[in-house]
C-alpha cells in the first residue's frame, strides 16, 4: 500500500503504535482512547463481502488486512476510521466492516447458552448484553440480514451460512410465540416471524 500525496500515514509509525513487539498480541490497540487531529481519505474501503480495497485496488495481504481491522474505530456518528495516535484515515464501509464466518454453541441449550462468532479475520464475539445479535429485513425483499457486535460499534455480518446455523436454533420468544429468536448469554435476540 502506497500513501497518496500529503497523507501522513506512515506504516513504520503505524506499526510501533498498534504492535509495539512487532507481532499480534491478545490485546487490541487502544484506538477510542487516540483523538488525532484532522483527517484523511485516502480511498480505504471495505465491501459488503468484507475485502479491503485501496484506491481501486483489492488489499490481498491478510496479514495487512488483519493490522488494519485492529485499528479499525466507528465513530459515534457512524463513520468509520482507521485510527493511529498520528492520524484519522476514513473507511468506506459497504455494509459492516466484519464477515463471522462461524459461529460456536457453548453449553447446554436455552437460556444459558453462549453463541460465539468467529469473523473471517480471527475477532471472537459472543452474542450477549454487551455484544447484541440484530436482524435487519429488507422491506422490499423480505430478506434479512443479520449482525453481531464485535467490538466499539463495528459489527460482523453473519455470513449466509452462519445465519442458516443460527436459524437452526431459534425457538418462540418467551414473550411471543409468533415471534422466533435465539438465546445467548440469558439475552433473547428475536430473529423473526414463527411463520
Amino acid at each position: 500500500m502506497t500513501s497518496s500525496p500529503g497523507t501522513i500515514l506512515s506504516v513504520e509509525e503505524t506499526l510501533k503504535a498498534i504492535l509495539p513487539e512487532g507481532k499480534f498480541g491478545a490485546d487490541l490497540p487502544p484506538v477510542e482512547k487516540w483523538n488525532p487531529s484532522g483527517e484523511k481519505d485516502i480511498g480505504m474501503e471495505i465491501r459488503a463481502d468484507g475485502s479491503w480495497w485501496h484506491e481501486g485496488g483489492q488489499i490481498k495481504r491478510d496479514r495487512l488486512v488483519k493490522l488494519f481491522a485492529r485499528i479499525l474505530r466507528k465513530d459515534a456518528d457512524g463513520r468509520t476510521f482507521l485510527v493511529t495516535p498520528y492520524e484519522k484515515v476514513i473507511v468506506h464501509v459497504e455494509d459492516a466492516p466484519f464477515i463471522a464466518g462461524r459461529m460456536d454453541v457453548l453449553g447446554a441449550p436455552g437460556r444459558d447458552q453462549q453463541l460465539g462468532f468467529v469473523t473471517t479475520l480471527g475477532d471472537v464475539t459472543f452474542a450477549g448484553p454487551d455484544c447484541p445479535l440484530r436482524v435487519e429485513t429488507d422491506a422490499e425483499t423480505g430478506e434479512p440480514a443479520p449482525y453481531v457486535l464485535v467490538r466499539g460499534r463495528l459489527e460482523a455480518k453473519l455470513a449466509r451460512p452462519v445465519f442458516y446455523e443460527l436459524a437452526g436454533l431459534a425457538e418462540p420468544s418467551p414473550d411471543d410465540e409468533n415471534v422466533l429468536g435465539v438465546w445467548s448469554k440469558g439475552v433473547f435476540f428475536p430473529l423473526g416471524p414463527a411463520a
